[in-house]
Formats: C-alpha cells, structure tokens, sequence
C-alpha cells in the first residue's frame, strides 16, 4: 500500500474525528486525518470547550476569592490580571491539541493539512491553496463537525458582534455585554464575564432557558443565575445589531433597543458541510443540513460515513467521541455501540447543571407513566462544609420495573455526579439499585443516592 493508500480517510480531526483515527489504528488500519486549521482538536479544543472551561474556571476562582472567602477567614485586598488569565487559557489549549498531535505520531495516524473534499466513494482530495494531493481509501469517515449559526440582521464585525471564539479572548471586560441567546454557550460566557465584572443581559426569543434540558431544572438554574446578576429578557426576538463609534445596538421586535458595549450571538451551531463533495457520491443533506446515517453511521454512499455535529443528535463532544469509537468498530469487527439514553448533556455555569436520559415533559409526551424522586443539596453535609447548598439531584424512574429512565442535576459537581446515572441506565439499572449500594460519607454522591431513595419516598435525610 503506497503512502497515499489507506484504510480510512478521516476529514476533520476534532473530538468525534481524531478519536475515531485513533481507534481505527488500533484495530489495525491504515489511518489518515484531514484538517485544515493548523491546530489539532476541532472547535472543541481550539475555540470551544476547552478555552471556554478554562476560562470559566479562573472566573470562578477570582468569584469564590471576592464572594466566599472571608467566611472561611481569608480575607485581603483582590484583583485580577485579564492578560494571565487569557495566557493561561491559551496554555491549556495549546498542551492538549500538541497532545492530541502527539497520539497521532504515537498511533501511526498521519495528518494531512488542508481542506478534505470526497471525489468519489474510495477518494478524497486535500486541498492546501493551489496544492492538491489524492488519497485513496477504502473507507471515508466525514466529521467536519459544526460552525457558527448566523441571525438575520446581525452582521459580525470581528470586534464589537461576534460569536464564542470572539468572547474567548475579549481584551478587555465589557461594561455592557449583550448575549442572544440563553443556551448552553451563551451561559457559560455569561458566566465568566459577569464573575469578572461585566453587565450581563441575555436575550432569548423562547419564554424559557436551555431550551430541550428539563423544565424544574432550567427554571431552577434560571433563579440561581438572576441572583448572580444576569439579565434575562425572554420571549423577545432580536431584528438587528450595528455598531456605532464603539457602542452597539441591538434592535428588538416591538420594544426599545438595548445600547451595550459587546453583542456576544449565541443562538445556535448548524453542521459544517461546505464543499464537501457530498453531491459527487449523492449524498443529500436533510432539512437541517445534516448528513443523513444509519444505525451504523452508513451514509447513502457506499463506504462513506459520518459522525458527530454533521448528523442528527445532541452537538456534544462526547456524543460525537462515542461515535467515532462505534463506527470504526463496526467498520473493523461488524459491531459498534452507542445508547444514546444513556449520553449526558452539561451546562459548566456554577453550579453546574447535568441531565442524562429523558425528561418529564419527554415521558408525558410518550405516555410513559414514571415516578419521581428528588433531594435538595441543602441536605448534604458535604455541600453545607463547601458552602455549595443550591440545586438538586432528581431521579425519574419506569413505574412496574423501576428503571432509571432520567436523571436531572442542578448543583456542585453535576457534571461528574451524572455519570453514575449514566452508568445506571446503560446497565439498565432500578432506582433501587443505585439506592442499596453503598454511597461514602460525606460526599455529594450521597445526594444521588437519596434522589434515588425517594423515589420509594424512602430518603433518610429530609
């Protein structure tokens, strides 16, 4: 097999795209990864997830330093340095996509530079400028990830309107930031730069937040936030944004526009699809502009395939990760599994907020009959020795077999508490069961296994 032959082409190399390469070549295939940034790691490790915890973590600290430490006995005069802190968040971003470069070479898995584009179903292209190269392949593995969603009327201008990657490296804290949009990323940046100082107004076209996560939860989280001192407008709909000698506007349908210093757009992310070459092999994209798959991620195309942010699912980094894995699995041996009940979602605001599995309004609407079972924060001793009181863990569970169906977290540590959800429901797991095995005390984990308590009306600490 000549250097330009492989088993499997890859285009893109973000979460979904380098792990499925990896274990590619670990099941033994010749393996090539296209990208066309110069950085490994998609927008997840570049301008997403990454950069964005890093920040939100640092956030936080400077928060917890100014708000709660006196109440420990640490007290002394405060301040940040922006510069470090967009310093370090760039030194984490550039150790795990050098990181992800390093399994590349470790795994045998070359990388080409430039833009993939499919010939045909046992060809792809790289295109680098005027540069092209060939590479043939049995398999093709599309996993291009997603992009920014646009909003009609609101033109970006590379400073004062812009998106994620734009509020990841403000150079300075907005006195006024507007966000539109009250999802997942709008949050998260509301977050960080409210800690640090800045107006927050969020302006949402639904009359609720985190649109698709469990109602209590959202509206609960909602609350939490206001106390914060984020701004909510709901049920409004943004017609334009423009920028005028370094202040910008933001018009709105049937009300007073809003003058701030920043617009952060954050209404969304649409599957990035551009000149793909999907038209040469007939694939036709769905009404939302996905790839269309199977059960074994097979496009219509014959031994081309797609994962990830392209096709139909949560935009999560790893839902397209567990993909990736399941694909090249039933690529290599003819099995690969994903259950995506059992795929949590995350929302890193403080505190944190995690679901996994189907929501109330989900089961009503499939005439699933379930029962419930909640428990506060409140009443854990860990949360009360950290100071970490609000939320809650609730629990939903199949009436007649006790299966977990859901599980819908608001408080400290969410984002690692759900995870035994998770597990639960992959195994199939009762209430029951999560509520006999034996939780450490004191930990937050308790609070998960007095949710699961009362679901029986069981709970032993409220």
């Amino acid at each position: 097999m000549s250097d330009s032959k492989y088993d499997l082409v890859v285009i893109g190399s973000g979460p979904g795209g380098y792990v499925a390469a990896i274990r590619a070549a670990q099941l033994g295939l010749k393996v090539a990864c296209i990208e066309k940034e110069p950085k490994l790691g998609g927008t997840c490790l570049r301008v997403g997830c990454i950069p964005s915890k890093a920040l939100l973590q640092s956030s936080e600290k400077y928060h917890d330093a100014k708000e709660s430490f006196a109440q420990h006995g640490i007290v002394g005069d405060l301040s940040f340095d922006l510069e470090k802190m967009m310093a370090r968040k760039d030194k984490v971003v550039s150790g795990l996509t050098d990181g992800v470069a390093h399994l590349f070479r470790k795994n045998n898995v070359t990388r080409y530079s430039g833009h993939g584009r499919i010939l045909n179903t046992t060809s792809v292209v790289v295109e680098k400028g005027r540069r092209q190269q060939v590479l043939e392949t049995k398999d093709i593995l599309i996993a291009t990830g997603s992009k920014v969603a646009q909003l009609r009327g609101v033109e970006f201008d590379g400073d004062r309107i812009g998106d994620s990657t734009t509020a990841l490296s403000y150079p300075d804290v907005p006195k006024h930031l507007v966000i539109i949009g009250a999802g997942v990323i709008g949050l998260e940046l509301g977050s960080v730069w409210a800690r640090l100082g800045a107006r927050v107004t969020v302006l949402e076209y639904q009359d609720r937040i985190l649109a698709g996560m469990d109602e209590e939860l959202a509206s609960s989280a909602m609350t939490v936030f206001k106390k914060q001192g984020l701004n909510f407008k709901l049920g409004v709909k943004v017609t334009g944004a423009r920028v005028t000698k370094n202040k910008c506007t933001v018009e709105i349908e049937g009300a007073k526009p809003v003058t701030c210093d920043r617009v952060l757009v954050a209404v969304g992310r649409v599957p990035n699809t551009d000149n793909l070459g999907l038209e040469t092999v007939g694939i036709e994209l769905d009404q939302r502009g996905r790839v269309p798959v199977d059960a074994s991620f097979q496009t219509k195309a014959p031994h081309v395939f797609a994962i990830g942010d392209v096709i139909a699912g949560p935009m999560l980094a790893h839902k397209a990760e567990e993909e990736g894995i399941a694909c090249v699995e039933q690529i290599v041996t003819g099995h690969g599994h994903l259950n995506y009940d059992a795929v949590p979602g995350i929302v890193y605001t403080h505190p944190e907020i995690a679901s996994v599995g189907k929501t109330e309004d989900e089961l009503k609407d499939a005439g699933i009959q379930y029962k419930k079972g909640k428990f506060p924060f409140m009443a854990n001793g860990r949360a009360r020795a950290m100071g970490e009181t609000d939320g809650f863990v609730k629990v939903l569970a199949e009436v007649g077999t006790d299966r977990i169906l859901g599980a819908h977290i608001i408080g400290p540590n969410a984002g690692d508490l759900i995870a035994e959800i998770a597990l639960a429901i992959e195994f199939g797991a009762s209430s029951e069961d999560v509520a006999r095995s034996c939780h450490a005390h004191p930990t937050l984990a308790e609070v998960v296994k007095e949710a699961a308590l009362s679901v029986a009306g069981r709970a032993i600490h409220i």
